[in-house]
């Protein structure tokens, strides 16, 4: 017996939970393990990084199955079935591929779209498995990361709705900091709560305080969609201090809000969910290093 794909650990995580019993993420591992029959071989395979690889495709399961709303998290960790999840399990109860999970997706939901690691934010590649044979190693570690990233890129995106509003507002000043925006002797603070006028927060580039960053942060839920009222907004709010801002949301820009920014005399910046978490993982703000990999070649001078 193989050991299972990701992918196969989806139903018998589903018939674990199904009972509705909330279980944290090691008791529905051990029952998962259990319910798919793994030897005690299989239980022991390990990753060159050392994470035991059950453990981690069960893990794989049932993160994708929450991103659905098949699995619901009452609290970090731990794991209920939702009715989607019943659902899913009754229509296809000898396995669920990732081409199902799409089918149930929520309308514009891009969750198995990811950033690439590029030197431009914000560029996106689907993240339709390709088999291991038809692509070469290193476009195999690349996906491999970018479906890492995609996954740590919803995680914080739940992170930053669950925390309060000044927790977002704190977050976007420090995240333009990393990017360089303030440089050695430039401040940066957050407005306050009232008074603020449309304003959440002011990077001074310089020690003066001569050129200045002003930014908007809206912390919306990521199917909601911003419209041009909201920049029209914030363009009086810069009226008199600043011939441009960044606007920065965990939602989306709409049509008309995009053609407005790129019309309006006022320079707008415009960050959505999907560009922010983007940066947020390139310019390190929100996570940390987790395994580093050493990719090795031949050294042709040494032969010469």
């Amino acid at each position: 017996m193989t050991m299972p794909t990701w992918d196969q650990f989806m139903v018998p995580v589903l018939q674990v939970l199904n009972d509705g019993d909330e279980r944290s993420l090691r008791a529905l591992r051990s029952e998962t393990a259990a319910l798919a029959g793994l030897d005690e071989g299989q239980l022991a395979e390990a990753l060159p990084s050392g994470q035991l690889m059950a453990d981690n495709r069960i893990g794989w399961a049932a993160s994708y199955l929450h991103r659905v709303g098949a699995l619901e998290r009452p609290r970090r960790g731990h794991y209920v079935v939702a009715e989607l999840g019943r659902k899913l399990l009754a229509e296809h109860p000898t396995g669920i591929t990732e081409a199902v999970l799409r089918t149930v997706a929520k309308p514009g939901d891009e969750w198995w779209v990811a950033k690439r690691a590029t030197g431009v934010a914000g560029d996106l590649v689907s993240l339709q498995p390709s088999e291991p044979d038809t692509i070469d190693p290193t476009e195999q570690v690349e996906q491999g990361v970018a479906r890492i990233h995609e996954d740590v890129a919803a995680q914080l995106l739940e992170r930053l709705l669950d925390n309060e509003p000044a927790f977002f507002e704190q977050a976007v000043v420090k995240l333009l900091v990393a990017m360089g925006y303030g440089g050695a002797d430039g401040r940066a603070t957050v407005t306050k709560q009232s008074g603020d006028e449309g304003i959440d927060g002011i990077i001074d580039q310089d020690a003066l305080g001569l050129n200045r960053v002003y930014i908007q942060a809206k912390r919306y839920a990521v199917d909601r969609t911003i419209g041009r009222p909201d920049l029209q907004a914030f363009v009086g709010a810069l009226s008199g201090k600043a011939d441009g801002g960044v606007f920065m949301t965990t939602a989306r820009f709409s049509k008309e809000a995009s053609a407005y920014a790129d019309g309006v005399p006022t320079r707008l910046i415009l960050i959505d969910g999907v560009r922010l978490t983007s940066l947020m993982i390139r310019y390190g703000v929100g996570v940390q290093v987790k395994e580093t990999y050493r990719v090795v070649e031949i050294d042709e001078d040494f032969f010469e």
